[in-house]
């Protein structure tokens, strides 16, 4: 994967899809605009998750998972304690989050969530589509720590 740290990524993106949101909002509304940059982030972080897959050679648990967080809090971009990983599951709070942070900054805190936040299930669809994430809140959207509850689907659900 690059060698850019996420954050970094994300806001060099966010320079980007800034300008798109503002030109796509002004032709065809915010609902629009908004489902668009939530298509095309969805998109992306699908396209992430299959290319950190595909460098393991093989189909990741939540082991591997949590060995590739790093990339994510690098450089305290996210503070988190861990509550623990098993085979069948990780949960974990994020205390702090340097992304919404910069979006606010940015100016593009609104739509901080569909740049970000909506990754974090999406990314699992290509990473490993057997793994499904419950979060019932986000510090991106007010809440005081954002609570990741990822589990692995079995057969029968």
């Amino acid at each position: 994967m690059s060698q850019l740290p996420i954050i970094e990524r994300r806001r060099i993106e966010a320079q980007i899809l800034k300008n798109v949101h503002e030109v796509l909002e002004t032709r065809y509304g915010t609902d629009t605009a908004d489902d668009i940059i939530g298509t095309a982030v969805t998109q992306s972080a699908i396209q992430q998750g299959q290319a950190f897959a595909e460098e393991l050679g093989h189909t990741p648990d939540f082991h591997d998972f949590a060995a590739i967080m790093p990339n994510w809090t690098a450089g305290g971009s996210l503070e988190i304690e861990m509550l623990g990983v098993d085979d069948d599951s990780m949960a974990f709070n994020v205390t702090r989050c340097r992304y919404a942070e910069m979006y606010r900054e940015m100016g593009v805190g609104r739509i901080g969530h569909l740049l970000s936040c909506n990754r974090d299930g999406d990314f699992c669809i290509g990473y490993n589509p057997d793994m499904k994430l419950t979060r019932t809140q986000t510090i991106m959207q007010g809440a005081s720590h954002c609570d990741f509850r990822y589990r692995m689907e079995t057969k029968e659900e």
